[in-house]
């Protein structure tokens, strides 16, 4: 009877042993598939920025007009380092956030600085949506982000050049899942080292 239960004990330790190893090598091809991913976006995104200043001409389309002064990050990153009954750290990433008070501060300077009708006009439509009480949907909050940080540009920009940006931002996405993945890869690896000494 003794030998029947070591025997169950000792296979059960050999399959948790083999899905351990499996883990690692599923974590290893996913990570080794995302590498491939952020490769092809980024040679995309560049060809696509390259392209953007050929018709744009290089003098819209520069470092020189670069905003330089200090503003509220668009992106941020948050970290969730686990708890008790995770060991695994997340990476989060909050696209086009902006502090309250960052966004009234813009708006202002937008409303002093704009005396064409049609964005007179939208303005006026939000803060009538505002007094209603409809909330402003995530896609157009986005949107009006993605439009003032190409505003640098010019007012027509090229449709390259909104390409380029939203290529880049897939490509930071990418990047916070590599981070994740490489996570789980090495919480993976650790459990077949503990398994390689114990035997």
């Amino acid at each position: 009877m003794q030998t029947s239960v070591d025997g169950n004990q000792s296979s059960n330790e050999i399959a948790g042993a083999d899905q351990n190893i499996l883990n690692l090598l599923d974590s290893m091809d996913n990570y080794l598939i995302l590498v491939d991913s952020l490769s092809s976006s980024l040679r995309q995104g560049w060809l696509e920025l390259a392209s953007a200043r050929y018709s744009m001409g290089a003098s819209r389309v520069n470092s020189s007009l670069f905003d330089l002064k200090s503003h509220q990050a668009s992106t941020t990153l948050q970290v969730d380092n686990g708890g008790i009954d995770t060991e695994l750290p997340c990476f989060t990433l909050c696209k086009w956030t902006s502090s309250d008070e960052a966004k009234l501060e813009e708006d202002e300077l937008l409303k002093n600085k704009s005396d064409s009708p049609p964005v007179q006009h939208l303005e006026s439509e939000e803060r009538k949506a505002e007094e209603s009480g409809s909330p402003v949907t995530a896609n157009n909050h986005v949107e009006k982000e993605r439009f003032k940080s190409l505003s640098m540009f010019g007012t027509l920009v090229s449709p390259k050049l909104r390409a380029t940006q939203s290529t880049f931002e897939t490509t930071l996405e990418t990047l916070v899942e590599m981070s994740n993945l490489r996570a789980s890869l090495l919480c993976a690896y650790d459990h077949v080292q503990k398994d390689r000494k114990t035997d």
